[in-house]
């Protein structure tokens, strides 16, 4: 498996996982496909599920006597975990967490998925939080016989990022400061969805999250609601699921105006032989987006939203401020 296709594997525990369980599931192996079926029960239509329980259906504590000494292997939960300043709490972490750059100064304890438990152990957690992938679900079960608490979840969906960010506040004995980051992220979302509520063209475009096979964004990600508050069209909006497998002849006949991509891949995008099928690619006409901001539905929401808007119609930029 090449470098690039790994890194795109964890990005299931960025919990930009709409697109990680794709790509999982590219990688050819069965507990991939299952991952990507879990994917799909899970947040079946963005809907949570209840509050009192993780994903895997396992209850949630509902305070913080399990907050003394926590591992978060979910990254998007580590960056929660510092935004509503419980990251005091902090003894261990994925080898894949980036953000917030604090989170570097905690001890990694190797992988989001699959990790290993002897080492999970070994800083004597008293909460564990995971990400909540099918390949994870032999994590929980260990580290529950180990007798330490452990809880499985994610969030696919904007909805799904208010929801884990109360559950982790809940757990951590941060409620109040997590209520204030639901509700500053819910006000930016809203600014810039009225915003853009006034433009008269939207423009239309496609996503891809992956070059061969092809791949993008559809309906089911947290990207297509940001498409839609910043004001443009996703020509795969209709796909209920996250990242949809599609042809480049079909995405030629949806005739996006854009390709929005990272900067990382205009390049090889350019460079495809085939995608050159897709006029928007032929002609260049691509927004390259910081994913920094878009890569994972987490405390970021806000800012994502207000740097597609500022892309996608530089005539609000000032107004975006």
């Amino acid at each position: 498996m090449s470098a690039p296709m790994r890194r795109a594997r964890m990005v299931a525990a960025t919990m930009c996982l709409p697109i990680g369980a794709v790509l999982m599931t590219a990688c050819g192996g069965s507990a991939d496909r299952t991952a990507a079926r879990d994917t799909a029960a899970i947040s079946q239509a963005g809907v949570p599920t209840p509050a009192d329980t993780d994903d895997f259906g396992a209850p949630l504590p509902t305070d913080a006597q399990y907050a003394a000494r926590v591992v978060s292997l979910n990254p998007a939960a580590t960056e929660i975990i510092f935004a509503i300043g419980a990251d005091s709490a902090l003894v261990g972490r994925s080898r894949w967490d980036e953000f917030p750059p604090e989170a570097q100064r905690i001890m990694p304890v190797g992988d989001g998925i699959r990790p290993s438990i002897e080492t999970v152990l070994s800083v004597q957690p008293t909460l564990v939080i995971l990400y909540a992938t099918a390949d994870n679900r032999s994590a929980a079960e260990a580290l529950a016989r180990a007798g330490v608490r452990t809880v499985a979840l994610r969030a696919d969906r904007i909805e799904g990022f208010y929801a884990l960010t109360r559950r982790l506040g809940v757990m951590l004995g941060a409620t109040e400061r997590a209520g204030v980051v639901v509700d500053s992220v819910r006000r930016t979302l809203d600014r810039v969805r009225t915003l853009t509520a006034s433009v008269q063209e939207r423009p239309s475009v496609v996503w891809p999250v992956w070059e061969s096979p092809p791949m993008v964004i559809g309906g089911g990600s947290y990207l297509d609601e940001l498409l839609t508050i910043a004001g443009a069209r996703n020509v795969f909006h209709d796909d209920s699921t996250a990242s949809p497998s599609v042809s480049v002849e079909e995405i030629a006949r949806r005739a996006p105006g854009y390709v929005i991509t990272g900067s990382t891949r205009v390049d090889v995008l350019k460079e495809a032989t085939s995608w050159r099928a897709v006029p928007a690619v032929r002609e260049g006409h691509f927004v390259v987006v910081n994913q920094d901001l878009t890569g994972r539905p987490s405390v970021v929401l806000g800012m994502a939203a207000t740097h597609l808007a500022r892309l996608l119609h530089p005539a609000l930029a000032d107004s975006l401020r």
